[in-house]
C-alpha cells in the first residue's frame, strides 16, 4: 500500500535521493524546500515551499497542503557551522537553532494531526554530534541534541495514539554537508569511507516499512572504515 511522506530538504543531497526512492516504489512525496525552483528534477506530487530559519511562516505553508492524512514525516534538512564558542556568533546560533530545533518542532506540531490520523511516523535525522559532541561544533551539536529531547518528548507522548518515533544517528554519509565540514575542519575527504546516499536513504525506507507491531526508536549506523577528521598536513 502506497505512504503519503513529507520530506524536509528534498532539494538535494539525502533528501533528494529519498524522494526519489520513494516516488519510484509508488508513495505520494511532498518534497519540502525553500525555494520551487530547488525542487527542478525532484520527483513528488505536491511541494512544500518554506524558510525553516523563519518557522512563523510554516503555519501557513502547512494550511496551505490540504494534508489530512500523512503516513510518514521525515525531518532531513539542516545546517552545520564549525566554529569554536568563543568565536560563533549570535547570528550562527539563532539560524542554527531555528532551522535544525525550532521548525522541527513546529512543522511536528502543525502535522499532527494528519500523522495521527494514518497513525503514522515522525522520523528524526539526527546525527553522532546528538550523542556526542566535540571541538568547534557546540551550536550543531546543541541543536541535534534539542532534536533528541524532541524526539524523546514526542514519543512518550504520541504512544497512545499510535505514532512511532524514530531517531536516527548516522555517522558519516557522504553529502555536501559532510564535504562542507571537512573543509571547514580543513581535512581531507575520502566518499570511498562513506556511507553512500542510496544507503542511508534505503535504511529510512526500512524503518519507515517496519512491521505495524514493531517500531525502532533510535538507530545508529556508520561506515566500517570511517577517515577520521584530521587538519590536512
Amino acid at each position: 500500500m502506497s505512504k503519503t511522506i513529507l520530506v524536509t530538504g528534498a532539494g538535494r543531497g539525502l533528501g533528494r535521493t529519498l524522494a526519489e526512492l520513494l516516488s519510484a516504489r509508488g508513495d505520494t512525496v511532498i518534497a519540502h524546500a525553500r525555494s520551487a525552483e530547488a525542487l527542478a528534477g525532484v520527483p513528488h506530487a505536491k511541494s512544500l515551499v518554506a524558510d525553516l530559519a523563519d518557522p512563523a511562516s510554516l503555519a501557513e505553508a502547512v494550511d496551505g497542503l490540504g494534508v489530512d492524512r500523512l503516513d510518514a514525516l521525515v525531518h532531513n534538512a539542516g545546517v552545520l557551522n564549525v566554529s569554536p564558542v568563543a568565536e560563533e556568533t549570535l547570528e550562527v546560533w539563532q539560524r542554527t537553532m531555528a532551522v535544525n530545533v525550532v521548525a522541527v518542532a513546529e512543522l511536528t506540531r502543525l502535522l499532527l494531526p494528519a500523522l495521527r490520523a494514518a497513525r503514522g511516523h515522525v522520523f528524526f535525522l539526527n546525527s553522532g554530534a546528538g550523542l556526542n559532541t566535540a571541538p568547534r561544533l557546540a551550536s550543531y551539536s546543541a541543536s541535534k541534541h534539542a532534536l533528541k529531547a524532541i524526539a524523546d518528548a514526542l514519543r512518550a507522548e504520541e504512544q497512545a495514539n499510535g505514532l512511532r518515533v524514530t531517531s536516527f544517528y548516522p555517522s558519516h554519509f557522504d553529502t555536501d554537508m559532510q564535504r562542507g565540514l571537512r573543509d571547514q575542519y580543513d581535512s581531507d575527504y575520502d566518499p570511498s569511507r562513506a556511507m553512500s546516499r542510496e544507503t542511508v536513504a534505503s535504511t529510512i525506507l526500512t524503518v519507515l516499512d517496519a512491521p505495524a507491531d514493531m517500531v525502532v526508536n533510535e538507530l545508529r549506523t556508520e561506515p566500517p572504515n570511517p577517515l577520521p577528521i584530521r587538519p590536512r598536513g
